[in-house]
This record gives C-alpha cells, structure tokens and sequence, in this order.
C-alpha cells in the first residue's frame, strides 16, 4: 500500500535528525543544580514550534525579568515524534531514583505521565495560582498535572465558498463526498487536528461507555471497535485534497486554507485565531464547532519529574505559578491564542471577550494516550492509498 502524505521542507528532515540526539540528552542525568546562585532550569516541550515560541519569546522572557536568579532554558521534540521513547527514559529514571535533564515538562503525556507516577504530586500549598483553575479543568489531567491553557478543534470554512458550513459529523462527511477535493486533515501522526478529525469519526461509531473508557484508561480489545471507523475513512479518501493525498502537520493545513487550496479543514482553536491575526489565513475563513459527536479538545499540562532535585523542584513550581498568574495567562492568550484556564474576570477585557465563550471544563475529551499511539498505527496502515 503506498502512503500519500504530503511532505514537508527540507528543513524538516534536518530538524528530526537533530531531534534525536535532543531527546536522548533530555532523557540524561541533570546533576547540576545550581550555577554561580543563579538556579537553572529547563522546560522540555513536546509538541509545535509555536508552543517553543510561547516559552522563548514571551513566558520565559517575562519570568526571569520578575526572577533575575532563576535562568530558563528550552528542549523541543518536534510534534511528539519521540514520545514513546521520552516516557520510558523517565520511567527508568523514576525507577532508579535518578533525575533527568528537565525540570517542567510541556508535553500531551503529562497527564498519563502523572497518573503512572512518574510526576510530582501538585497542589496549591506550592502553586498557589492553582487555586483559581476550575476543579474540573483540574481533574481532567491527574493530581500531578498542571493546567495552563486550553484549546479544542474547530471547523474552518472558506465563507467566500461556502455559505451554509456543516453543523453536525454527518453532515460534514457529506459536504466532503459532495465537494471532492476541497476539504484536508493531516495525518494523525503529525498533528493533533488530523487526529481530532480521526479520532471524531471513529467516535461516531462507539457508545458513550466506549468513549469514556478509551479517553480514560486502557483496553486494546476495544480497539475492533474501530473497524467501521476507520472503513468511513478510507472510503472517504478519493474526496479529500489531491484525492487522498495528507498535509504533515498542523501547519501545512492551515497553509492550504490560507491560500486557498482547499475551502474546509480541521484546525486549532488557537493556532486558527493566531493565522487570523498574522494574516497567514484571511478573514473570510470562519471557525465553528460541529456536533454529534463534536471535534476534542482540552487542557494543555505541565508537569514536574518526580525525582527532581528540591531546590529546582521550588523554582519549577515557581515558575509554574507565574505560568498561572494574570501576566503568564495573558501572555499564553496572547502567543498562542490558548484559552485561558483561570477566571476570565481576573484578566483584561480585551483578553475575556475573545474568550467570552471559551470553558475548558467542557471540552470532549481525546484518545488516552496508548489509545491514541494504536489509532496513529492503524490510520498508517488502512487509509492511506
């Protein structure tokens, strides 16, 4: 079976080839603690270059300014691609009672990470900003998890082509087949749009039990119930973009919208508000929630190695409180365009009415984990022609 996957710059290729000796030394021993006074930290980041940016440009910038004795570093694993790997090496690590080369991880295994015990239990008492995230948003990563933004998937449509977007699941896979060509996700793998889109249509076909269990524990028996799922998307294919040909990434799909390739696609709640106001999509394209079932979404995490030493487990912690603080809340909603996860009353009125319809609590929950890594494989395997 050959795969069509749209591919990426070159830069890309170089990219993971550096990744990998990036993630073997964040899975290192982190000795040092301290240098000269001054406490050093290291935020490991899973996922989009636009999140390193969050982190580089903005968050960091703004916390050793109130910090001056607290230094900030970054370590990025492009879209995840080395997952598997970072969570063993922690897991090995946690075992042996060994630190490891980052003290706040950002990443989408934060929360499974936690309730495994490979993260430090969390509270207020030491994150006192916690205090202000709603106990749902909370309890949906784990008493070792940290809340600090929130997005879902959302509809695009070019409205200069289409004036009666679809509202529902069904009534998207129609305008799909009616509309050949016009409509991409990409591939799971490479981006959690595509894996929202997937993931929805093979929702479609489980009980709401099924659902339940697969966001929240692990049983690969269930997995047969994917069958018909994945059957609507291979049929599906020959109608999408380039008849089945899949953007790598987020970014790719987005691409496409802005310059007018395609007139529908999955996309991020905050990276679409953010190619709006960069101008990389223009205003014509609109955004809307579909339903039955709707698109996933929820809380991004942050979470803190169990072994990590005290004293940066204090600065980490720290730095996690700005990161929950009005200025860190507003600068996430500003970077990334994330919904904010404290009360919107205690931030600036420009930044609650863009969210004014934005709660984190109620967002339908993706994949576990281990679910979504098996949903990722098959997908490889039975749409692509």
């Amino acid at each position: 079976m050959k795969t069509r996957v749209l591919a990426g710059l070159a830069i890309a290729a170089a990219a993971t080839v550096a990744l990998s000796g990036c993630v073997q030394s964040a899975n290192a021993s982190n000795a040092a603690d301290t240098s000269g006074g001054t406490t050093n930290l290291t935020v490991f980041i899973s996922g989009d270059t636009n999140v390193q940016d969050l982190w580089d440009k903005s968050l960091i910038p703004a916390f050793e300014k109130a910090n001056p004795k607290i230094h900030v570093s970054t370590s990025i694993d492009l879209h995840g691609e080395h997952d598997a790997q970072t969570q063993a090496n922690l897991a090995t690590a946690v075992k042996a009672g060994k630190s490891v080369a980052y003290d706040l991880v950002d990443a989408g295994f934060v929360s499974t990470a936690g309730k495994a015990g490979l993260m430090a239990k969390v509270d207020d008492s030491t994150i006192p900003n916690l205090k202000d995230v709603p106990e749902a948003t909370r309890q949906q990563g784990g008493d070792s998890a940290i809340p600090y933004r929130a997005s879902s998937v959302l509809l695009a449509y070019d409205s200069s082509k289409v004036t009666d977007p679809p509202e529902t699941l069904d009534e998207l896979l129609a305008w799909i087949k009616s509309n050949p060509g016009q409509f991409a996700y990409n591939s799971p793998s490479s981006g959690g749009s595509g894996g929202s889109f997937v993931s929805t249509v093979l929702a479609k076909y489980l009980t709401a039990d099924e659902q339940q269990t697969m966001q929240t524990t692990y049983d690969k028996s269930l997995e047969s119930k994917w069958d018909k799922g994945f059957a609507a998307l291979e049929d599906l294919g020959p109608s999408t973009y380039q008849k089945g040909v899949y953007p790598n990434g987020n970014d790719q799909v987005v691409q496409l919208l802005g310059s007018g390739q395609i007139a529908m696609a999955p996309v991020w709640s905050d990276q679409f508000i953010t190619s709006q106001k960069t101008g990389v999509i223009p205003k014509t394209v609109k955004a809307i929630q579909i339903s039955d079932p709707s698109f996933t979404g929820s809380a991004s995490f942050l979470g803190i190695p169990k072994t990590e030493p005290k004293a940066k487990k204090a600065a980490a912690e720290q730095l996690a409180d700005f990161v929950l603080s009005s200025k860190g809340q507003q600068l996430v909603a500003s970077a990334v365009s994330g919904y904010p996860v404290i009360p919107l009353d205690s931030l600036p009125a420009s930044v609650a009415e863009q969210f004014a319809d934005a709660n984190p609590s109620q967002l339908r929950l993706g994949f576990q984990s281990d679910f979504a890594a098996d949903m990722n494989a098959a997908w490889d395997a039975k749409v692509p022609q």
